[in-house]
């Protein structure tokens, strides 16, 4: 198949859990011989850009177009980095793709590629990565591009691709029909984690004592992560375990200032560690030194950290919302707290760290787990399988 990945992003420049999984499903799907082009901005961040001008390259066997940002306009809910040279190219090549992936919502990138799909009828499918609901501060916004794009975007699609039953709800509440929707979950690649690092790295790395546990944070720094209440549970912790650390690796995107003045105000600045987003070797020597993971979000759909700690072995534990309970088993894989329950969460971070063989199990059937559900390869197995029915049903209905 000639298959097009489209997104505001892309690996290995940009950090979110999107556009790691549209390279990960890229890479398995060429290395599986499928001809595998990715339309997307020189976008770094809302700041920084990749390259100048308009750019390509090979990455791991994936046609990779880098088109020029000209003006932004990006929040977490809206990632218009306008590319205008996007919508040359799109006229001029949309037609030799037998596939087009669309991945987040309300990107400039899917209206545009959704115009000439539609112009010159090439399949498209539409996976939201959880962006679906009108949530946060631009909920006007997000609503006036539902009316003027979203719904277009939605009906018009071939299939569209949710990542857990939660979300396949989120598309009815939409108007998507039930024969449309795939549940296709997120995958990982777990040769990344064949060779973790050796523990202690990241200790050594920055003076953390040896005998200390160290509670891991991985994610964006922002209010809907619920690090508020994590930073409040954690203050309660140390009330009676004096050897743990609080460890934040993470973007900013809005709430670093108010994260820190809370720290300062509970008087436990010495017990937390913040760092920026970490990569590579560095993400997995963190991982490899943690005791637990946790994330104490107050909204979530499918939280790639998770598979993250699961590949490296770790318990997590997280905010009992929306499809989580899909992918932490209770009492198996981790444990799950009511959202906004600083004292729960407290608790079960206590447990946690007092009963380390307990929680080094569940971070075994964790392991297990991911193996069993989420590897890449059984996930792009099911998105081959899944753009191929999409292909013959176009096919019959010509």
């Amino acid at each position: 198949m000639r298959i097009l990945q489209v997104c505001a992003k892309f690996h290995p420049y940009a950090a979110s859990g999107s556009t790691k999984v549209a390279y990960h499903i890229s890479k398995e799907l060429a290395k599986r011989g499928h001809s595998v082009t990715v339309y997307t901005s020189n976008m770094k961040d809302k700041y920084n850009r990749i390259i100048n001008g308009d750019g390509i390259k090979e990455l791991d066997g994936i046609h990779v177009r880098h088109f020029k940002t000209v003006a932004i306009s990006a929040t977490r809910e809206m990632k218009f980095f306008i590319t205008p040279t996007l919508i040359k190219m799109s006229k001029k090549e949309i037609r030799s793709f037998d596939i087009i992936h669309l991945h987040e919502y309300t990107t400039f990138q899917n209206i545009i590629i959704y115009h000439y799909a539609r112009k010159y009828d090439v399949p498209y499918v539409f996976e939201a990565h959880g962006s679906l609901p009108r949530i946060g501060a631009w909920r006007r916004l997000k609503w006036l591009y539902d009316v003027l794009f979203g719904y277009r975007l939605l009906h018009d699609a071939s299939k569209v691709v949710a990542l857990s039953r939660f979300e396949a709800d989120q598309y009815r509440r939409m108007g998507v029909p039930e024969e449309k929707i795939a549940i296709i979950p997120n995958g990982i690649d777990l040769s990344e984690y064949a060779d973790l690092p050796p523990k202690g790295a990241f200790k050594r790395k920055f003076g953390i004592p040896e005998e200390k546990k160290i509670i891991l944070y991985l994610g964006r720094i922002h209010e809907i992560k619920g690090i508020d209440i994590l930073v409040k549970a954690f203050a309660k912790v140390i009330d009676s375990l004096d050897d743990v650390k609080l460890v934040i690796v993470g973007p900013d995107d809005g709430y670093l200032g108010k994260l820190e003045a809370l720290i300062k105000a509970l008087k436990i600045k010495d017990d937390v560690l913040i760092l920026g987003p970490l990569y590579d070797t560095d993400k997995l020597e963190v991982y490899v030194d943690a005791d637990i993971c946790v994330l104490p979000s107050r909204y979530e759909t499918f939280p790639n950290v998770v598979l993250e700690a699961y590949a490296c072995s770790k318990p997590v534990i997280a905010s009992n919302v929306e499809s989580i309970s899909d992918i932490v088993l209770h009492g198996e894989t981790g444990l799950l707290v009511r959202a906004g329950e600083v004292k729960e969460l407290a608790n079960a971070i206590t447990f946690m760290l007092t009963r380390l063989k307990q929680a080094e199990k569940m971070g075994c059937k964790a392991r297990k787990f991911v193996e069993e559900k989420f590897s890449i390869d059984i996930v792009v197995t099911k998105l081959e399988a899944f753009y191929e029915r999409v292909l013959k049903n176009e096919q019959k209905s010509e």
